[in-house]
């Protein structure tokens, strides 16, 4: 379903100063239809959605698949998927980074900074102690010997595998418990409301830092990454795309998010229901300056103007 936004003055007056007089050349039809792999996790749904409905009102037609991230940057790499907007670093260097390298796949943008990755618990058990990695072991049977992780394949749980098969913090006796995001937060969820203690793999941006009183432990020895888990999040493409397709890259190189911004597309669609899709255009149409931002030099797929194309598809235009 299609909803209509109100937009500031703002866009109307970027509309005047965008360079809108000049018209580019067209993409090729080859790339009429680029491929995005979504992984499942809500920022990437979030900012994937954000990438498709521009795209659709610039006259692309883009294909979103669910992969688990294996898949994904397999299938980047063999050239049947195109675009990926979730691959945090450092978190994924052992699958990403022999491949970025080799030149397999391309880096084309660095689309958020200020992220970060690593182990939480809820607030109370780090009151109660449990504040560091190396605490992790001495609260083995209030944590019930689990880790709750995310789906299979991915590279945090290959993280955390490694982490138990080397005893490293003394976790040799733990079992790592493979699931959704959804399922693995209802469980935390679950366990937070009985008071109770859970250990599982968080992360920010996402509104589980807004609705739930966790804590991220500390002294993690680089386990997920310099800065107790500082990360930043890449856009990837297969190799060329950039080049086959130049408007669609530099669209790509464009579209640069925040933290503020995820959180609340993300609460958008865990808390209050909204479709990823209405989600994306609620909040462009109360952010313009940022969607003027992302068309800068980026026309439609044939060559015409990029930001009148987007407000008039995407009905962002103001209203008397």
């Amino acid at each position: 379903m299609t909803r209509s936004y109100p937009i500031r003055r703002a866009m109307t007056a970027a509309l005047l100063v965008s360079g809108i007089g000049a018209a580019q050349a067209s993409d090729p039809d080859a790339c009429a239809a680029p491929r995005f792999s979504d992984v499942g996790w809500t920022d990437i749904t979030a900012t994937t959605a954000i990438a498709s409905e521009l795209l659709g009102a610039l006259g692309y037609q883009p294909d979103v698949s669910v992969l688990s991230v294996a898949i994904t940057f397999r299938a980047l790499e063999q050239g049947d998927t195109d675009v990926f907007l979730g691959n945090w670093m450092p978190l994924q260097e052992p699958i990403a980074t022999p491949l970025i390298t080799s030149g397999a796949i391309e880096v084309v943008a660095q689309n958020l900074t200020g992220a970060r990755i690593g182990f939480a618990v809820p607030k109370a058990s780090f009151d109660a102690g449990l504040r560091t990695y190396g605490d992790i072991a001495a609260f083995r049977d209030a944590l019930s010997g689990e880790i709750y992780g995310i789906e299979p394949g991915s590279s945090a749980n290959e993280t955390i595998t490694a982490m138990i098969a080397d005893d490293r913090f003394g976790l040799k006796d733990f079992t790592l418990v493979e699931s959704s995001e959804q399922a693995m937060l209802a469980q935390v969820s679950s366990r937070i409301r009985q008071d109770e203690a859970v250990l599982f793999f968080g992360w920010q941006p996402h509104p589980m830092n807004l609705n739930y009183e966790i804590a991220y432990l500390e002294d993690g020895q680089d386990a997920f990454g310099p800065d107790d888990g500082g990360a930043t999040v890449q856009t990837v493409t297969r190799k060329g795309l950039g080049a086959d397709c130049p408007n669609l890259g530099r669209f790509l190189r464009n579209l640069v998010f925040t933290v503020e911004m995820e959180d609340r597309l993300m609460s958008d669609i865990l808390d209050k229901g909204m479709e990823p899709a209405a989600a994306a255009r609620g909040w462009m149409a109360e952010n313009p300056d940022t969607v003027t931002a992302w068309l800068d030099g980026v026309t439609t797929r044939d060559g015409e103007p990029g930001l009148p194309a987007i407000t008039q598809g995407l009905d962002l235009a103001e209203r008397p």
